[in-house]
């Protein structure tokens, strides 16, 4: 588990909410509500949940890449600064100077007419003063860094196998040498193989840069293998957090609970003992529940579950769920 005593967090979620305005009818989705946690240098954190419980946009609403009718409250403190304060010029000036991310699918993500080498070095003489001989030195250094032959830089794209373009868009988000990277299930749509491959680069960079990774991803395997930390999400909301071995070996949240058992164990001590699965489907963003998010599929569910939304308490050191069920101090956040 990596020590967080020692220094303080490189990044502070606090109450960080996102509405949507629906430009047709003005309903407001709410896809993030309360959402707080820590992420400190040289930490590894994982969100997880299901699909439309507001992993990507947590991302999305820090960095500041949401469209037009999207309404942001709450703090995000990089280092001492407030994000979400800062107007567009001076967050541009943090993206990938200092926090960057590896977007989903990076076929959509790459300049598909422009060749692989000339779109990293648009992103470091953009932000870096440094002139083309020394950029395009660089450039190089970044594909062999990700294990790419340099020379396949004047390639396009189309040229790359999927696991070279997403070790390509890890090469551009290293190209400012960032504190902080984002990455966006980068391992969505490879095969097992190239999965495990880029899931070791991304552990050889943070082991040689020392940089701190906040990870998206539905696979309990990869949180297991690569985080420290992770954050349980469901319906916008945070339903638990905190080290990794305590939220495997004794989840306090129902959800967790459930989404654990519904991954794959080989240990598992009767190998054709069917998986858990859970009923129902997440909310939608424009129709929440008043209580607790996932009390309609939850199989221990109390009768004020249904009107009270339940607080995030600390149940251990540094361990926190959002339940009724749950006995624990007040939360920090």
């Amino acid at each position: 588990m990596h020590n967080t005593s020692v220094k303080s967090p490189l990044l502070r979620v606090r109450h960080l909410s996102t509405e949507f305005v629906m430009p047709v009818d003005q309903r407001v989705a709410r896809a993030l509500e309360d959402v707080s946690f820590d992420v400190y240098p040289g930490q590894t954190i994982g969100l997880v949940g299901e699909s439309g419980c507001g992993k990507t946009t947590t991302l999305m609403s820090v960095m500041r890449l949401l469209p037009a009718n999207a309404r942001l409250s709450g703090q995000v403190f990089f280092k001492d600064t407030d994000l979400l304060t800062l107007n567009e010029k001076s967050m541009r000036s943090y993206r990938w100077k200092e926090l960057a991310i590896v977007f989903q699918g990076a076929m959509n993500a790459l300049n598909p007419v422009m060749r692989v080498g000339e779109q990293i070095r648009e992103a470091i003489t953009l932000h870096k003063l440094m002139d083309r001989e020394q950029a395009e030195t660089r450039v190089g250094e970044l594909l062999e860094m990700v294990g790419i032959p340099k020379e396949r830089g004047a390639q396009y794209p189309f040229q790359y196998s999927g696991g070279m373009r997403q070790r390509a868009m890890i090469a551009m988000a290293l190209a400012c040498s960032p504190s902080l990277l984002f990455a966006d299930e980068p391992t969505t749509a490879l095969d097992v193989m190239v999965q495990a491959q880029v899931l070791e680069l991304l552990k050889k960079i943070q082991q040689d840069f020392g940089l701190a990774i906040v990870i998206v991803t539905h696979d309990l395997g990869v949180v297991a293998e690569l985080c420290d930390t992770v954050v349980v999400m469901y319906g916008g909301k945070v339903a638990e957090y905190g080290p990794v071995d305590m939220i495997y070996n004794a989840p306090q949240h129902p959800y967790t609970q459930r989404l654990l058992e519904s991954f794959p164990d080989l240990a598992r001590s009767d190998p054709s003992e069917a998986l858990a699965s859970i009923p129902g489907t997440p909310p939608r963003l424009t129709e929440l529940p008043p209580g607790c998010r996932f009390e309609p599929r939850c199989y221990v569910r109390l009768e004020k579950c249904k009107f009270e939304a339940p607080p995030l308490l600390e149940v251990n050191d540094n361990h926190f769920a959002a339940c009724h069920l749950c006995k624990g101090a007040e939360a920090r956040f």
